[in-house]
């Protein structure tokens, strides 16, 4: 048991230069160089069966092969795989990552090492790449071939129809008999054959990545799967198995598992010559003995499968890498083997995180061509969207981005890569982008499942601003980098700006003159904050007044009823605020002097002209009534006619509708709101002796009574449309909205099993906590696992009883369940939230009845579950549902930014946000430049949403702010202009700038809002507008 080496950093591996700082040794340590000297030609034999010869260094480690394996594949996730090759007593042992290669293969050219997957994950949606999960497609194929995979003929038969689907394509019976003749996939494969053709005529159109996505989701249920065993003995001498997966140590008789020790249970692995040790946790409930030992062939086999069990804990438990043991001064006593790399959460954060390259890659044996990830379908361009919403931008993949990985599952013959040619794997963020070939600065977010930025390089021939989309249809010729998850044709559901150094207006110290000419009394500013939201709120009337009006009638399916319930309500408003923002823009002109300049005095107010049409608003009190009403006619339109479910899902998702739309109809309610606000703080700001400041408050009381008779109608509709956007977020949910639930909050948290954490999202409401998953497939929509009544619930902190950092247990009448949050202040807010929906629930009359379509809830906890029990969990989602073709659904609302940022917001957090909207011009400065670039932005819905000038009809981008800083810049930053603040969430900042220091002022305060939730001292003074 020799003394471990200094590690080498894993970085290069998943694609980080070797002193980029992503390392995750310890501070002060280096890896160490790569070995000059003679090189020596080992040989790879890859998943697809084709062999490559790689040339490294004689004293190279082991991560220098795997390094260059991994960079010849282009594979980002390559912590998942290792290689394995037969030592010089025959025995199939791992590459050691730290020890030199010579050392551990004694005859290089005599021996074949094989690239095989070495961790599996408990769920194959953790496996963010294309390519990646095509390569454990490949190794699920090899060992159903060997006979490792074993499983009913029906599963294997479906597994195979899904392994022909990817390599042949759609169904055909003679070429499906044909290709089944040349190709066996399983011992006594002909007993199948007719049952393989079967099942694969059930997959039409399915891609090979959806292809891939369906075989793992069917093989992760195998017990078998990602199984290698290892003979042994216990100390009856009865012949077993052993085995280590994601969920602990597994015993199997012949391949029947008949035990399990869950990580959970055990406390200490070790191993003395031949045996090897389980210590477990200290038990009353079970009948097993503290230490439980196992009789190995020779102490050989015994270290080897003592590491691999040190190496799947440490990947599949562990927050980080575990740090090296201090060097014995005397003598060692035990092994020092540790662990070296990435642990799977280092692994999924790297990927999230993006700064890597989308590239192609080919299939071997498949005629369909593929590409790294799949490329969305553009849509036909609406012949009758007006010219401003027909402007296009576009977006291409980053130049530059080859695809060498394929090449190796083209070529059958052998041939030379040396790692001279390889070279350390950069990060494409890290990198220096060539001449020419500029970034986009910015990235594509949070992509499904688990992408949250894609490079994107400038297109040189646009004159415009290049930008992404939020939602929508994307135009006929805009191509977007395409999502990962293999089901979706949409684009990436979460957008930040992608706001390229592009030809374009720039500010110089002649503009900033310009500008500070202009009043620059707070209430001339009031007044402009007015006008810019006006044109805003304008433009959302009209989504509804002319969008989708147009829409609904070219269809014949929403009733008469229905149309006049909610059209004539709208046009009246729309009517009415032009002609207010008519009378706002000229005051404002008056006011700056643009005409008549020589008039003064009288013009330099707004509280006339706020009082004056408050109290014409007061007459279309009757049309602001029946918005509600027409929100609820709505939703029971769309439950009661599939035709006006799909119209109104269809007009979402175009460009224009960048909200919900069921938003929509509640924004003149959300407008009497803001006026309400503007006059408070116009009352602030004028002296009382002035004429303006009367007419600003006899405005304001106008306003308040208005506000107070809608108030009740307004938060009924707000919880009412608040269920129904979640409604279409979630997959098992047969009623959620029923009389007298009410949204409390909703976001990311990690629950605790036997599998390790596993990220869920929760929803909370005054009645029950829901806890789903997201899948890849092409709706979007979270699965419910299952459901904690709150009604006899308790809640306690158990970060000491678990080990992991700000974790709760919560315990239900029949199920409790182990959950950690991402930071003390989320465990917080999800603690209060929690404990009163909990008070809620206790003072009604009693528990609520069941509504979940789904099976029933685990109710262990972590460390009583058996690993059969808690593969259930993921089991409710059959591979049957999972075929089915679904309909689209919007991938950029909030519960998908929860996800993708780890973070949660409230039902008070909503509340806040709707009265704090803004509207206004705002600078972006650019990322490789001094430069800057005018944009018309619009905060609302946690959002900033971009544009090129107020008058386009749709945004061009947009940036989810929850999870961002807000700051401002620091000396050292070199932003030498008045009123900039700077946004950065991980390793994106953006610089915006305002006109005037109001204007600043406001923007940080609601962008604030957005960044850091509400707290529950502002949750108490908003008490009576936003009860639960």
């Amino acid at each position: 048991m020799g003394e471990i080496e200094q590690k080498p950093t894993p970085g290069s591996r998943l694609g980080a230069p070797e002193n980029s700082g992503i390392s995750t040794l310890e501070h002060g340590q280096k890896p160490p160089p790569t070995p000059s000297g003679k090189l020596m030609s080992i040989k790879i034999q890859m998943l697809d069966d084709t062999q490559e010869a790689f040339e490294v260094p004689q004293r190279a480690p082991g991560k220098v092969l795997l390094d260059a394996v991994c960079n010849h594949l282009n594979l980002v996730e390559g912590d998942y795989f290792g290689l394995e090759f037969p030592d010089h007593k025959k025995i199939t042992v791992w590459l050691d990552l730290l020890k030199p290669i010579v050392k551990q293969i004694r005859r290089p050219k005599h021996v074949v090492v094989r690239f095989v997957v070495k961790f599996f994950p408990p769920d194959h949606t953790q496996l963010q790449e294309e390519l990646t999960r095509y390569l454990f497609a490949l190794q699920v194929k090899q060992d159903l071939a060997q006979g490792r995979l074993t499983c009913n003929d029906t599963s294997a038969a479906l597994l195979i129809s899904h392994i022909v689907q990817s390599e042949i394509g759609d169904f055909d019976e003679a070429s499906d008999r044909e290709h089944l003749a040349k190709n066996k996939y399983i011992p006594q494969q002909d007993a199948l054959e007719d049952k393989i053709v079967e099942f694969h005529h059930n997959h039409i159109g399915q891609t090979p990545a959806e292809s891939d996505f369906q075989l793992l989701e069917i093989a992760r249920k195998l017990e078998m799967y990602g199984i290698r065993l290892h003979p042994a003995k216990d100390r009856e001498g009865t012949k077993i198995n052993l085995a280590v997966a994601n969920t602990g140590i597994l015993v199997f008789q012949g391949f029947t598992k008949i035990n399990a020790f869950n990580w959970a249970k055990v406390r200490k692995l070790s191993f003395k010559r031949k045996r090897f040790l389980i210590k477990l946790r200290p038990d009353a409930n079970s009948s097993y003995q503290d230490t439980l030992e196992f009789l190995m062939a020779s102490r050989d086999f015994c270290k080897s499968f003592w590491k691999i069990c040190v190496e799947h804990h440490a990947f599949f438990r562990l927050f980080e890498e575990p740090k090296p043991k201090p060097k014995p001064v005397l003598f060692s006593r035990g092994s020092s083997f540790r662990f070296s790399g990435r642990t799977q959460k280092q692994v999924l954060d790297y990927v999230k995180e993006g700064g890597h390259k989308k590239v192609q890659f080919e299939r071997k044996h498949s005629k369909i061509h593929s590409i790294r990830s799949l490329a969305m379908q553009p849509t036909e361009p609406n012949s009758e969207v007006p010219k401003q919403a027909q402007q296009r931008a576009s977006l291409t993949p980053g130049e530059g981005a080859e695809s060498p990985g394929g090449k190796s599952c083209q070529q059958a013959k052998e041939r030379k890569v040396s790692t001279e040619e390889c070279g350390p794997r950069q990060s494409p963020a890290l990198q220096k982008s060539p001449a020419g070939n500029k970034r986009a600065d910015g990235a594509v977010e949070a992509a499904a499942a688990v992408e949250e930025e894609e490079e994107v390089a400038k297109d040189r021939t646009q004159q415009k601003l290049s930008i992404n989309s939020q939602g929508g249809a994307v135009p006929a010729n805009v191509i977007l980098s395409p999502n990962l998850s293999p089901d979706t044709k949409q684009a990436s559901p979460l957008v930040s700006p992608l706001l390229n150094d592009q030809p374009c207006p720039r500010t110089d110290d002649e503009e900033e003159g310009r500008r500070k000419r202009f009043p620059t009394d707070k209430a001339y500013f009031i007044a402009k904050e007015v006008s810019t939201t006006e044109r805003t709120y304008l433009k959302d009337l009209e989504v509804i007044t002319s969008w989708f009006q147009s829409t609904v009638s070219k269809e014949d399916s929403m009733p008469e009823t229905l149309k006049s319930l909610i059209f004539p309500n709208f046009e009246p408003l729309h009517k009415f605020h032009t002609n207010f923002l008519k009378e706002i823009e000229q005051r404002l002109a008056l006011w700056e002097g643009r005409s008549n300049a020589h008039i003064r005095g009288d013009y330099q107010r707004i509280g006339d002209v706020m009082l004056k049409n408050v109290q014409a608003m007061k007459q279309l009190a009757v049309h602001l009534w029946k918005h509600g009403e027409a929100l609820e006619a709505l939703e029971t339109g769309i439950r009661s006619s599939r035709r006006l479910e799909n119209l109104c899902r269809d007009f979402e998702l175009q460009k224009v509708c960048y909200l919900p739309l069921n938003t929509f109809l509640l924004r003149p309610l959300h407008r009497l709101m803001h006026y309400k606000q503007v006059l408070e703080r116009l009352c602030k700001d004028n002296p009382p002796n002035e004429a303006d400041f009367r007419d600003c408050r006899a405005a304001l009381a106008e306003i308040t009574e208005m506000v107070a008779q809608l108030h009740g109608t307004m938060i009924k509709m707000e919880n009412f449309q608040k269920l129904h956007e979640l409604k279409k977020d979630l997959i098992g949910v047969d009623n959620l909205v029923i009389p007298g639930r009410e949204f409390i909050r909703l976001g990311s948290l990690s629950k605790l099993s036997g599998k390790g954490l596993q990220q869920r999202m929760f929803f909370l409401f005054n009645d029950v906590l829901l806890y789903t998953s997201r899948g890849l497939t092409i709706s979007n929509q979270f699965k419910v696992h299952g459901q904690l009544p709150l009604y006899g619930m308790t809640i306690e902190k158990s970060e000491d009883e678990w080990g992991v950092p700000h974790c709760l247990t919560l315990r239900g009448q029949r199920q409790s369940i182990i959950v950690a949050a991402s930071s003390r202040s989320e465990m917080e807010k999800w603690v209060e939230d929690i404990q009163m929906a909990i008070d809620l629930a206790e003072k009604s009359s009693g528990p609520t009845p069941e509504f979940l379509a789904s099976s029933p809830p685990d109710n262990k906890s972590p460390d009583e579950a058996t690993v059969a029990d808690q593969e259930s969990e993921d089991d409710l989602s059959a591979s049957r549902t999972s075929l089915e073709r679904q309909a689209p659904h919007r991938g950029n609302t909030m519960v998908h930014v929860c996800w993708h940022r780890n973070t949660s917001v409230s039902m008070v957090d909503f509340s806040v946000a709707v009265e704090n909207q803004l509207s206004g011009n705002l600078l972006r400065k650019f990322k490789n430049s001094n430069g800057w670039q005018k944009l018309w932005v619009v905060f609302t819905n946690f959002c900033l949403f971009f544009y090129k000038s107020h008058q386009d009809n749709h945004p061009l981008a947009s940036l989810p702010l929850l999870g961002y800083s807000l700051t401002i810049p620091s000396e050292s930053e070199d932003i030498h202009k008045d009123y900039v603040f700077k946004l950065h969430f991980k390793s994106h900042v953006y610089y915006f700038r305002a006109e005037s220091e109001y204007t600043f002022e406001r923007w940080m305060e609601v962008i604030r809002s957005a960044t850091s939730a509400a707290s529950r001292a502002l949750s108490l003074s908003h008490k009576e507008s936003h009860v639960y």
